[in-house]
């Protein structure tokens, strides 16, 4: 009889505090939800960041005659995509799924309202994809046609390959893995920029009597700048797909995806050494981009060790790859991307076949996981370069895509937007080509004068 009143004491004591944990629990939930949203919010912001690097890599690694027109597409392209993505992209890529193919639904956010912060997420990375493009097309496509094409890619071309893999779609009931988007949105935007480049051809002078050209970009501290901003912005990236402020997995997202581009830098850089005989700049920045693209598909599924190996390969693959497609296929990609965002992005999606902690096939001795990337990368390859020829086709037969011959050569800056991104330095070099103008006029009448004394003389 003791024993049960001293049982029914210990309930009743213990009934208050388990009302109060209950009562703690639901104060403490909106909480979390601010702290995860803050964390989602932070991480649109860095992406959105991001876009000041792209412009950056490009700018530098081209040349200062094509400065403002690589600034305005950059800054188009995130505008344009925020607002198609808005109208169209995100019912196509998150509405309910027709078959496993396409989104039918949240077209304007309508009956998705609550998910507006996910919405501002997704729609960077809508960017992104698309401005993958703009580096490939560099120095020769004109402004119109690149927004046009930008209208395909993020208002349907790269939203039904996100319904593939993040919605509802055939190859998330697959089990394909792609956690930040080496296919999603790299591999995507770099068969889109290659399908574009097949069709523009190789700027003037790339290729000429049988020579490779190297066409130097005319600032790679500006170029620097943009790699720097763009790892930074990876964090966000790569760190911000977590969805969540999730302390047993933002921070293990965040090393590798550290890991990956550092051991990218590595690689390219003392590879570049070992085949040159001197460090590339070029190559070593680009090797950071290598190993970010890499690691994005499994950052969060892949051990640091892992990463730092992902990232390595990506760096040598970034240094053989753009010479093959430079040398060998004689496609002329000014800043890399499509070596950088797809080549390397078919690595990294493959990669988590290999080394992913959980199925992979040096973990787990099978290869289902690796069986299933690659028929996801061959799946986006296939859709991607088939709709972005039909959008090529279309766009062409509104007019020519490319500039004029003069237009290339004169530097799109004053085609395109009748001004310059460097106005001192254009006037210094005037001023300079004057200059150099009168004294050559000068020395030819002197010329004349002392030939025309000549005749005299023999006469």
């Amino acid at each position: 009889m003791i024993k049960k009143i001293s049982l029914i004491l210990m309930v009743l004591l213990l009934i208050p505090s388990m009302t109060t944990f209950a009562t703690t629990s639901q104060e403490l939930a909106p909480i979390v939800d601010s702290i995860d949203m803050a964390w989602m919010m932070l991480g649109a912001f860095l992406v959105f960041f991001m876009h000041a690097g792209f412009a950056m890599v490009e700018t530098g690694f081209t040349r200062s005659k094509n400065a403002l027109n690589i600034l305005m597409k950059n800054m188009m392209t995130i505008s344009i995509a925020s607002v198609l993505y808005f109208l169209v992209g995100y019912g196509l890529m998150f509405g309910d799924t027709l078959g496993g193919f396409i989104g039918t639904s949240g077209f304007l956010l309508q009956g998705h309202t609550d998910q507006i912060g996910f919405f501002v997420f997704q729609a960077m990375f809508a960017a992104t994809c698309a401005t993958i493009i703009s580096g490939s097309v560099a120095e020769r496509m004109k402004l119109s046609s690149y927004l046009m094409l930008t209208l395909f890619m993020t208002g349907v071309i790269y939203p039904v390959v996100g319904h593939w893999i993040w919605g509802d779609g055939w190859l998330a009931d697959l089990g394909f893995v792609d956690f930040a988007g080496s296919s999603v949105v790299h591999l995507t935007g770099a068969v889109g920029g290659l399908m574009t480049v097949l069709v523009l051809g190789p700027r003037i002078g790339k290729y000429a009597k049988g020579k490779v050209n190297v066409i130097p970009g005319h600032s790679i501290p500006i170029g620097a700048l943009g790699v720097f901003i763009l790892w930074f912005g990876w964090f966000g990236f790569n760190g911000g797909s977590t969805l969540a402020a999730d302390t047993s997995l933002v921070p293990s997202v965040i090393a590798t995806t550290l890991l990956s581009a550092s051991a990218g830098v590595v690689a390219s850089g003392f590879y570049s050494y070992m085949k040159f005989k001197t460090m590339d700049a070029t190559l070593t920045l680009n090797g950071a981009l290598a190993g970010l693209v890499g690691i994005t598909a499994g950052t969060a599924n892949v051990s640091p060790i892992g990463a730092i190996v992902i990232g390595f390969i990506a760096g040598i693959i970034l240094v053989e790859a753009v010479q093959f497609f430079d040398r060998i296929l004689k496609i002329d990609d000014p800043v890399g991307a499509i070596t950088v965002h797809g080549i390397c992005g078919i690595w990294g999606t493959l990669a988590v076949g290999l080394f992913a902690v959980e199925g992979g096939l040096f973990y787990s001795g099978s290869v289902a996981l690796l069986t299933t990337q690659l028929i996801g990368v061959l799946s986006v390859i296939l859709w991607t370069s088939i709709a972005t020829g039909t959008a090529l086709y279309a766009v062409t037969r509104l007019g020519a895509i490319r500039v004029s011959r003069e237009e290339e050569v004169t530097g799109l800056d004053f085609s395109e937007h009748g001004s310059s991104a460097y106005e001192a330095t254009n006037s210094i070099y005037n001023e300079n080509l004057e200059v150099s103008h009168e004294f050559g006029v000068g020395l030819l009448k002197r010329l004349d004068g002392i030939e025309h004394k000549r005749t005299e003389t023999s006469q």
